[in-house]
């Protein structure tokens, strides 16, 4: 592999174009000094909101503009922080407009509880008799839902100023991941070194060459052990945030607050985790089958993503990649299509791997923008395609909802973001099945297809349920160290995994590589979203327009509504354990499939 580029050694073509956001950082900086100078200025409808209507529609119209005006900065700022996370200049900006956000929030602290204190009947005549404010009624019935657990206002306010000292595990270590982890190169078989960064894990460790792969995950794992009590002390503080944050705002526990935002039974959680549980044989059985098709007697931690499919050309390069998600997503109709090659083309994308370059890939923008923006790390792999696809997914949901919805519902919930992104990478996967001639190449993506199970349900919903365990661990008043997290972690691989893996004393670091356990409560949503967008996409190949009708509805809802009713309305019930069987139903024909196409 080559050297990796300094961000100035990009083409332009790959970079995506934030001047049309701001046309360069000055003019950020002047936009960010006139909302310092302005940020208190709402303060002025403090203790007048129950005088008028008039008072309360201004001042609640006033909030969203003031946010929306800081997330712009705040978004902007660190995407350029993550084109270079090394960058000081960035770095600088990025901490100026959090620290920014922090007195914006404190600003407006006082608008809740002085609406719980003039009580739902009153807030409701005033919505009754003033237009402006109609659009407010589901935010307030949301309020109210969740009034025992609103604070008063100067407490409001002194949460808000402790909110980014809350943060600060999860800064701190995205730190230690993005900026300062250094991985020693690793050799393959014929001796020869490898290059190895966050960017580069994923293709490196689907190589055929097992001795490479041995050492990439070593190279990986080790950089994470010399850290290990830097890493397990940041997460310790980050659980005990959030068990601060729920025992503050009365919650029974950290799970119940995290659920409550969005108004997610708890029952959704447990279900998927027994669920999933109870059917673990499957993956089991997955395991077995992977081991025999490598022909290995014992199957390893650095074996999980390599193909189980023989010679199969797994190169994609970026304009192929572009080609295939376009037609893969011909279901979603002309629009959806045209609204995709617009990303493509006008600089919504930032594609490949730079120094200093965050890892991973994401989907980020905000009202304001003319649209959102993907962060990639492209390196020519399959793979890469079914991540554009996805992110593509999320971009094109925040695209609908901003078009469609004002700022005060202009968000979704993550509930909700895995569907978009997930039935993006179905709808490609059935497009590639289909139209694939050669059998190799079919039999590659159908394992792809058992991987992304493996990936995103299976392994997300083992992730969840260590979050759910070392919760409950803090909550019991046990500690969390790096002794007693890798146990934890090394407990849940042994009974997911099954009997046929090795887990090695070193694989109970992995925890330690995951950056979302520092937002507690998140991953589930990617196996929840992951079966729901199993239903979708199954929906709108077999019925067509109807479903796809139902379907961009859904995308262009935003938080009008919760996401369970959301859901509901486009024809799919997830409080039911129905999705989750289903979508463990697909996983085993897949895997039939597969033992009936190689072995048979």
């Amino acid at each position: 592999m080559s050297e990796l580029k300094t961000r100035d050694r990009v083409a332009d073509e790959y970079k995506w174009d934030l001047t049309t956001v701001f046309k360069s950082d000055e003019d950020w900086q002047k936009s960010f000094d006139a909302l310092a100078s302005s940020a208190q200025d709402i303060k002025k409808y403090e203790g007048k909101l129950s005088e008028s209507s008039e008072n309360l529609a201004c001042c609640l119209l006033d909030r969203e503009d003031l946010m929306v005006e800081t997330y712009k900065l705040y978004v902007y700022a660190n995407l350029k922080k993550d084109e270079d996370t090394a960058n000081s200049v960035y770095q600088g900006m990025a901490d100026k407009v959090s620290g920014l956000a922090v007195k914006c929030t404190s600003a407006v602290s006082f608008i809740e509880p002085e609406m719980i204190a003039m009580g739902q009947d009153k807030v409701n005549t005033f919505i009754g008799e003033n237009d402006k404010l109609k659009i407010f009624g589901h935010q307030v019935d949301d309020l109210f839902r969740q009034q025992k657990h609103v604070l008063s206002a100067d407490k409001e306010e002194l949460m808000a100023k402790a909110s980014e000292i809350g943060d600060a595990a999860y800064n701190i270590y995205g730190m230690i991941n993005n900026a300062d982890m250094v991985f020693a190169k690793a050799k393959d078989e014929k001796g020869d070194e490898h290059e190895v960064t966050l960017g580069r894990l994923g293709s490196l460790m689907e190589s055929t060459d097992r001795t490479l792969r041995k050492n990439v995950f070593y190279s990986g794992i080790d950089s994470y052990i010399a850290r290990k009590n830097t890493i397990a002390e940041a997460y310790n503080f980050s659980v005990k945030n959030d068990l601060f944050k729920a025992s503050v705002r009365n919650y029974e526990s950290s799970l119940d607050a995290a659920l409550s935002n969005f108004n997610i039974p708890k029952e959704i959680y447990k279900n998927l985790i027994d669920t999933v549980g109870d059917n673990l044989h499957l993956h089991h059985r997955y395991m077995e089958l992977r081991k025999k098709c490598l022909n290995y007697d014992e199957l390893c931690m650095w074996d999980m993503i390599v193909p189980m499919v023989e010679n199969a050309d797994t190169f994609m390069n970026w304009e192929d990649a572009k080609t295939n998600v376009t037609e893969g997503l011909a279901a979603l109709g002309k629009e959806y299509q045209d609204l995709v090659k617009k990303g493509f083309n006008e600089g919504w994308i930032d594609v490949y791997e730079n120094k200093g370059k965050r890892s991973g890939a994401y989907s980020w923008g905000s009202y304001g923008m003319p649209h959102p923006y993907v962060l990639m790390n492209y390196d020519d792999t399959i793979s890469d395609m079914f991540t554009l696809a996805h992110e593509m997914g999320h971009a094109l949901h925040s695209y609908y909802t901003h078009e469609n919805q004002p700022s005060v519902y202009g968000s979704y919930t993550i509930f909700l973001a895995e569907v978009a992104s997930t039935v993006n990478e179905a709808l490609l996967m059935n497009h590639l099945l289909n139209t694939t001639t050669d059998k190799t190449k079919y039999n590659y993506l159908l394992n792809y297809f058992i991987q992304q199970f493996i990936g995103t349900f299976f392994r997300q919903t083992m992730f969840a349920e260590f979050e759910m365990t070392t919760h409950e661990m803090a909550e019991q008043g046990k500690p969390l160290n790096s002794e007693s997290l890798n146990k934890a972690y090394y407990d849940l691989c042994k009974k997911h995994y099954g009997p046929g893996v090795v887990i090695d004393e070193k694989a109970a670091y992995s925890w330690s590589r995951v950056p979302h356990f520092y937002r507690a409560f998140y991953v589930y949503q990617y196996a929840t979203g992951f079966a729901a967008a199993m239903a979708f996409s199954k929906k709108i190949r077999e019925e067509g327009a109807p479903a796809v009708e139902k379907y961009l509805n859904l995308l262009k809802s935003g938080s009008k509504d919760y996401s369970i009713n959301l859901l509901k309305e486009a024809g799919l019930d997830m409080t039911s354990p129905a999705p989750i069987k289903e979508a463990l139903s697909i996983f085993e024909d897949l895997l039939d499939r597969f033992e009936k196409a190689n072995f048979s």
